[in-house]
């Protein structure tokens, strides 16, 4: 994770290390929920001393709803492949880093400093989230430095020079601090401060320290002038019963106050007998083993038949014409007497890959006698060849090899033998989860030390070069099977392969349909949900947040789906890890339209003039279009729900049949429609004139009867009272009359008929309704040609649209809309 900006207030902070006491820096203190704080920012410390560096880092409490917390905290210098690299894995820290923790705060503790130690130094923490890293940058930067011993001043005081020397370092040092010197390694009392005044003398070798750090004083220097000891080699290294020669060069002043100067005396020495050095040749134990060689300001030391008791350092020293004219050349040399101490090198052919060739060289860290032969074997068996190289051309990667000295084959060099067979650990080796951290290791016994090689059996390029391979948070991406080699100059080996199988809880499902088109009613469906899982998942299945089934099965199948299977389908996937429920998938099953119900209105009689509105519905998916049609007519009359007639006439009577139509089918269904004739005129008059009729008869006999009480004789026929032709009946006096006088009827068998009329009115409205009128005129001809044409109305209401069922050859959907017309 990148490195975050910490935001805050500044604060002075002075930190303590093993050694010295720093500098005040500034640290900026960070507000942000992810945060690594270091206590200083800049340190110095001193070779060889112990130095801490400490920080304190803060995270969020929860991550997604998750506790947090840290997995793996450690400091680092540099990244490899993009990671961070541990510094505990650092071969050149081994043994020398020490973590310090406690709740937040972390310590790195690195003892024995040396120089190649100073860099900057970061903290890093991973938490349980894949993407919980955190790396505190900027670091803290260390400098490893030594104490010096500088000349500040010089002056010539009487023949000596004379200097200022000061102890100092490139680290900024408090001016408080106490410090002690030497003088050829012994303490020079008295002097506290880091500057001393020192009398030249080239026999004395100066350091300083500390106080409190006596252990980490400065490297001896030699305040030189013109005397001087130079030893060709500080380290020797001989066989036990070989010769060794040690050499060294010496320079002096040509006068020394006005006189010439002359070496009286030269001889090397190895210890001080009160307070002076003495001469190697009068040493019992060096006797005849002893020869010095000298020419001109060269000077040899040679020991021969070495023995192990020889091992001291040796010191030249001369003394001149002059009282103080002496001086020895502090420190000598070391001279180590053992037995051959062999290495076999080796290198590889430089000419190409492909080739087998190597070189061996028996190496000696030791001085070899002069003509010194050599001894090889091969798998413990001695070859012929006894030069210091062995060249091999072709070889088995089981064979070793080593060396000896002839004469010396009791030390023979360590075998060398290309990698064995790799091992191959994982860590931890229980079950391995999903964010855990985990390593793998691979371990080959090898001469020379093998380096090594992690792979993935599906990825081309190498993932790391060295022996441990880390999964700080391992992710299922990184199940697989891994393998390292183990390689150095004489061959390479392969490890097995090892199965990482990383279990993690079911991801979010999802669920999808076959076919993925449109689904149709009857075909056969399958519902399927995939969830990635490890181990595989168990599955549950809903409608509409209900349970279906439960079990192993990823699918959910329809043999032949059903307008009822519509609606929204989801999935759950579990395993012992956990559990995860997917969106919901919408299933819409189309069908074509079912039997279309058709209905007319108004419902009651239709008659013509009237509007009349046909309705179609039927159910379908997708919804159904319609359109209207009347038999033997081939274009549609009407689209849509709704057909509707305007001012009807009979001759709009007929079958009518509505067409329910989607892209899944049709389906229709018929109507019959029939619409009542209105009364002819001839038969509107007849009507007038009978209600008239009526009415003026009921006047009349009203106006009868009243002159019937009155005047008796009054009563007799009334001859004005006749039809009309247009079967109108009037009620006239004899005074209303054109003025012709008619004679009284004769009292005749018709004239004593009575005149009626009737009206029968039925409260069924299912019963037709009857007008009957009957007159009696002064002639029985008139009254028989009135009464051959007695006029009958009949007229059947229905108080609603009825279906009239047919018989089997009929078509079941067909409606009837009937008026009778009487």
């Amino acid at each position: 994770m990148a490195h975050r900006a910490m935001r805050g207030a500044a604060m002075s902070v002075i930190t303590a290390v093993s050694g010295f006491v720093l500098l005040t820096v500034t640290v900026v203190l960070g507000q942000d929920v992810w945060g690594v704080t270091y206590t200083s920012t800049q340190i110095c410390a001193v070779k060889g001393s112990t130095v801490e560096l400490r920080c304190t880092f803060r995270y969020p409490w929860t991550i997604n709803g998750i506790n947090t917390r840290v997995v793996k905290k450690f400091w680092f210098i540099r990244d490899e492949n993009n990671e961070p690299v541990d510094l505990k894995t650092e071969s050149e820290y081994r043994d020398r880093v020490q973590y310090q923790r406690k709740n937040n705060d972390c310590t790195l503790r690195i003892s024995d400093l040396r120089e190649s130690d100073s860099a900057e130094y970061k903290f890093r923490f991973i938490t349980n989230d894949p993407r919980g890293k955190y790396t505190g940058s900027p670091g803290v930067i260390l400098t490893v430095t030594d104490l010096q011993v500088q000349v500040s001043r010089s002056a010539v005081r009487g023949d000596f020079k004379s200097a200022d020397l000061k102890c100092e370092s490139s680290c900024p040092l408090p001016d408080n601090l106490s410090y002690i010197w030497y003088k050829n390694e012994r303490i020079i009392t008295g002097q506290t401060s880091n500057l001393l005044l020192n009398y030249l003398d080239p026999t004395n070798r100066i350091s300083c320290a500390v106080r409190g750090y006596e252990n980490f004083h400065s490297p001896s220097v030699v305040v030189k002038d013109v005397w001087d000891v130079t030893y060709t080699s500080t380290q020797v290294c001989a066989f036990k019963g070989a010769t060794a020669e040690i050499r060294c060069t010496f320079r002096y002043p040509s006068t020394i106050n006005g006189i010439n100067t002359e070496v009286v005396q030269k001889f090397w020495f190895i210890r001080d007998e009160n307070n002076e050095p003495v001469d190697l040749k009068t040493e019992s134990e060096y006797k005849n083993r002893v020869q010095y060689q000298c020419k001109n300001n060269d000077c040899t030391l040679r020991i021969t038949d070495l023995r192990e008791s020889d091992s001291a350092e040796y010191k030249f020293r001369f003394i001149t014409n002059d009282p103080r004219g002496k001086y020895s050349g502090v420190p000598g040399v070391t001279l180590t007497v053992t037995g051959p101490q062999l290495q076999v090198h080796v290198r590889r052919s430089t000419v190409n890959s492909y080739s087998n060739w190597k070189e061996l060289t028996c190496h000696n860290n030791c001085q070899l006698p002069d003509q010194s032969s050599y001894i090889w074997y091969r798998n413990g068996h001695k070859l012929s060849s006894d030069e210091q190289y062995l060249h091999l051309n072709t070889f088995d990667s089981a064979d070793s090899f080593h060396c000896a000295v002839k004469g010396y084959e009791q030390f023979p060099s360590p075998t060398v033998y290309a990698p064995k067979l790799p091992s191959v650990s994982v860590s931890p080796s229980a079950e391995i989860v999903e964010g855990s951290s985990v390593t793998l290791t691979c371990s080959s016994d090898a001469n020379p030390a093998a380096s090594y090689t992690w792979y993935k059996e599906d990825v081309i390029n190498p993932l790391i070069y060295q022996n441990q391979h880390f999964f700080f948070s391992i992710l299922p991406s990184d199940s697989g099977k891994y393998y390292c080699t183990a390689d150095n100059d004489l061959g390479q080996k392969r490890s097995e392969s090892r199965t990482i199988d990383v279990k993690y809880a079911p991801k979010l499902p999802s669920v999808s349909v076959s076919p993925s088109a449109e689904i149709v009613e009857g075909s056969s469906v399958t519902l399927t949900c995939s969830s990635d899982a490890n181990p595989a998942a168990s599955y549950t299945w809903y409608k509409d947040n209900k349970v279906l089934s439960t079990g192993q099965k990823d699918v959910y199948h329809f043999i032949s789906i059903k307008l009822e299977n519509s609606g929204n389908y989801s999935c759950k996937s579990e395993n012992q890890y956990g559990q995860k429920n997917s969106t919901s998938l919408s299933i819409d099953v189309q069908y074509a339209p079912k039997l279309p119900s058709v209905s007319v209105s108004p419902s009651a009689e239709i008659v013509e003039g009237s509007s009349v509105t046909l309705t179609c519905s039927s159910d379908a998916n997708p919804a159904a279009k319609y359109t209207w049609y009347k038999e033997d007519e081939d274009s549609p009359k009407a689209s849509g729900h709704n057909f509707t007639i305007s001012n009807i006439r009979p001759e709009h009577s007929g079958s009518y049949y509505c067409v329910a139509h989607n892209s899944r089918g049709r389906h229709n269904v018929t109507l019959q429609l029939t619409v009542r004739e209105d009364f002819p005129k001839a038969a509107k008059l007849a009507v007038t004139g009978i209600t008239l009729v009526v009415f003026l008869v009921i006047i009349c006999l009203l106006v009868f009867f009243l002159l019937a009480k009155k005047k008796p004789s009054a009563l007799f026929p009334v001859p004005g009272n006749r039809r009309d032709n247009n079967n109108k009946v009037s009620c006239t006096s004899p005074s209303q009359h054109t003025g012709k006088t008619e004679s009284p009827p004769s009292h005749s068998e018709e004239d004593e008929e009575l005149n009626y009329a009737s009206v029968r009115f039925s409260t069924n409205q299912t019963d037709p309704i009857y007008y009957n009128i009957r007159s009696a005129g002064s002639r029985r001809q008139k009254v028989k040609e009135e009464d051959e044409h007695v006029e009958y109305a009949a007229v059947n209401f229905s108080p609603a649209l009825r279906t009239v069922h047919q018989d089997s050859e009929e078509d079941p959907s067909e409606l009837y809309s009937t008026v009778k017309k009487i």
